[in-house]
């Protein structure tokens, strides 16, 4: 490796931005994520993990084990807007055309959204990476209405979410999983792009549209794990 060296042109990076939110319901019956729907208004994500925390056993007068509480993901969604289909997340149900009732079951939900991954040479070119988040859970939270005066403000919305990760084959279950694009193949990359946004149908090579869905760990890692063995 040699000596180290800090600061080298095109390695000091960075994290911005927030777009391509993508809110998946899960299906009750079989815990699949089958149907994405563009989540418009997006404001942040802010990510909380909890736990991982030490706790010490002693013995003889001194520290005998250090154990390591279970480490949880945990979140917090603003945005302006947001899908009809998160209602149901939201702990609503439409009893009647246009109208609502609250304190409902609130369903499970998949969470999908891309940052920006940029670099002090090609800025905010330089690549993104794709969050997933699965097994998420809305809780109730505070929606404050105000009258419109001299400097009118569009309200947001927010709520905290819980998540319970999800099996992976090899590893410990997990709720979130990051893809970095400067690091996978382009190609691979794109076929998970399609299966999480969806394609359009075409004509010449004839195809039909695609709806796009949350796969789960297992079969992202199968897709882009087949780079390092091909």
């Amino acid at each position: 490796m040699g000596k180290l060296i800090w600061d080298e042109s095109g390695k000091k990076t960075y994290e911005t931005g927030l777009d391509r939110g993508v809110l998946y319901p899960q299906l009750a019956t079989n815990g699949t994520y089958p149907k994405g729907v563009a989540w418009n208004g997006l404001v942040s994500v802010s990510e909380k993990p909890s736990g991982a925390e030490s706790n010490k056993k002693y013995a003889d007068n001194q520290v005998y084990l250090n154990l390591t509480s279970t480490e949880e993901f945990g979140c917090t969604i603003e945005a302006f807007t947001y899908p009809d289909e998160f209602a149901a997340c939201d702990g609503s149900a439409e009893v009647a055309v246009g109208v609502v009732i609250g304190q409902q079951t609130r369903s499970t939900f998949g969470l999908c959204y891309r940052t920006v991954f940029g670099n002090d040479t090609q800025e905010s070119d330089y690549g993104y990476k794709i969050h997933i988040v699965y097994g998420a859970k809305a809780s109730p939270t505070e929606k404050g209405y105000q009258t419109i005066n001299e400097t009118p403000d569009a309200i947001t919305f927010s709520w905290e979410v819980t998540t319970t990760p999800v099996q992976i084959s090899g590893f410990k279950p997990s709720a979130t999983m990051i893809i970095d694009s400067t690091k996978c193949d382009p190609t691979k990359l794109a076929a998970l792009e399609e299966i999480l946004y969806g394609k359009d149908a075409t004509t010449e090579p004839a195809a039909e549209a695609v709806d796009p869905r949350l796969p789960l760990p297992d079969e992202i890692i199968a897709l882009i794990g087949a780079i390092a063995q091909g």
